[in-house]
């Protein structure tokens, strides 16, 4: 992960480096040599993730010199757009999602907690499936936690509600439910405790205004304060990601291009859902940095 952009281009080198620094350890060993295992520890995924991202957000703007008007993130994501917008040094961030992986990883015992994809179901019907799977009296929790795009939203909570809410999604017509392979139960309400210790955690963090508005995850609207990122980024880790509001937003504001910057292409297919009018772009690869060039050259 990351190492074509590592050997092509000094500032993703650079980019490692800085996070190696800021975690105490050799981050290129772990994301190109590391086993399965150690990489899918959501305490190495995460910074792991985050390091390439920015890496390939600073080769874009140094090589192309692209300037973004508006950054959001999916849930990990958003601390690569805020330190995009210099909210957040990368610094800070490689250690604050380091911390953030381990809090939401321990928040909850391994096994009682996951998360499933419903298809082709509207928001509200999904909504009040988890509602009625959740029991008060036995105390486990099913929510939503991301909203994708149309017909496409993960929930989270307890494995057992989690199998009731998918039993009562597909009689009552989904096209698919879809377990995840996650280490957690991520963006739903037993991510408290994290959001607790990561709030602790922030106290010694600089979080200044963003220089580029930010679209947050928690309340699909744009933020230009440091002392509301800071909160909305606590919040974040027990709240759903408001994925497609946020997409919304942005074409509302204007927006006509996006860049996708980091391993994958998953956002890229659900803006396509979302709106087939704005045209996205990826960049995780030396070969996608040549085709972003070529489209904004014509």
């Amino acid at each position: 992960m990351g190492k074509e952009l590592y050997d092509c281009f000094s500032e993703a080198r650079e980019t490692f480096a800085e996070a190696s620094e800021a975690l105490g350890e050799d981050l290129s060993r772990l994301c190109f040599s590391g086993s399965p295992e150690e990489l899918n520890q959501t305490a190495n995924t995460q910074p792991a993730i985050l390091t390439v991202s920015v890496a390939a957000y600073r080769v874009l703007k140094r090589n192309l010199n692209i300037e973004p008007v508006l950054t959001a993130g999916h849930s990990l994501g958003e601390y690569s757009a805020l330190v995009a917008a210099k909210a957040i040094s990368f610094f800070d961030a490689v250690r604050i999602v380091r911390a953030r992986g381990k809090f939401m990883q321990n928040a909850v015992p391994a096994g009682l907690g996951t998360m499933a994809a419903i298809m082709g179901m509207p928001n509200q019907q999904v909504v009040d499936i988890c509602n009625r799977a959740s029991c008060r009296k036995n105390r486990l929790i099913v929510e939503p936690a991301n909203f994708n795009c149309p017909g496409q939203i993960v929930i989270s909570g307890h494995t057992q509600a989690i199998s009731t809410a998918g039993e009562q999604a597909q009689q009552a017509g989904a096209s698919r439910v879809v377990k995840l392979p996650v280490s957690a139960p991520f963006h739903c309400s037993l991510m408290r405790p994290a959001a607790e210790k990561l709030a602790e955690h922030f106290a010694d963090v600089k979080v200044s205004e963003p220089e580029i508005p930010i679209i947050s995850n928690v309340d699909a609207e744009t933020n230009y304060h440091a002392g509301t990122v800071r909160d909305l980024l606590i919040q974040q880790v027990s709240s759903a990601v408001r994925w497609e509001e946020s997409m919304q937003l942005a074409v509302r504001q204007g927006v006509s291009q996006m860049i996708e910057i980091g391993p994958g292409r998953v956002l890229s297919g659900l803006l396509r859902r979302i709106n087939r009018n704005v045209q996205p772009f990826n960049v995780g690869c030396p070969q996608d940095l040549e085709r972003v060039a070529e489209s904004y050259a014509q």
